[in-house]
């Protein structure tokens, strides 16, 4: 995804942390991850002190990944999701919301990113509702300091409707190694997005700020 936003504002460090984990998963579920990506998410270390689904997945992830090599993980993502005419899951909203491709959601979808300034990449192949690419466009929303009502309306609209169920599945995929991780970690970040919009004062939505 590209965006025509240029301004990019100081972030506050909620809102850092939320755009890097939707970049994060963006990265992960496009493509297997790099070994310079592996190599760090080996390295790294959640609050001991601190049990909550978060710093669970977090550690679930870091030890994933030192048991992982990126050949494993190419062979890992191609049975997942692509395969031989389809991988195990299919990581499109139509597919969870309708139970087939390219109907009435990837419609609204497009309707949105376009109102929103965003476009598809001419070497991106997937459609505009592949899970990766609505993480991208959630990152660069917060990144670009689209307000949170603004935010809310698209996670509303485009992800909380069917995400929770992918990350539920892609968990238990019969070839989901490395990427039962992933699933951990995306579901407990659509949680925590949950209650931190519920959180949000009126004020806070209609400002962007907490």
């Amino acid at each position: 995804m590209t965006n025509m936003i240029n301004a990019a504002p100081a972030l506050q460090e909620t809102d850092e942390l939320r755009a890097d984990i939707y970049a994060l998963l963006a990265t992960m579920l496009r493509k297997q991850p790099e070994a310079d990506l592996l190599a760090w998410l080996k390295e790294l270390e959640s609050d001991q002190d601190e049990d909550t689904p978060m710093a669970r997945a977090w550690s679930t992830l870091a030890l994933a990944a030192k048991h992982s090599e990126p050949s494993q993980l190419e062979d890992e993502y191609t049975q997942l999701f692509i395969g031989v005419g389809r991988g195990e899951l299919m990581p499109f909203a139509c597919w969870y919301l309708t139970g087939s491709l390219m109907e009435k959601p990837l419609a609204f979808l497009r309707e949105d990113l376009e109102i929103l300034g965003f476009e598809r990449q001419e070497n991106v192949k997937e459609p505009e509702d592949h899970i990766a690419a609505l993480c991208e466009v959630m990152s660069m929303l917060i990144r670009t300091g689209r307000g949170y009502e603004v935010q809310h309306q698209f996670w509303q609209k485009h992800i909380q409707t069917w995400a929770q169920k992918f990350f539920t599945d892609l968990q238990s995929a019969k070839t989901a190694v490395f990427y039962t991780a992933v699933g951990l970690l995306g579901h407990a970040f659509m949680q925590q997005e949950d209650n931190w919009y519920l959180q949000l004062s009126p004020a806070a939505r209609e400002g962007g700020k907490q």
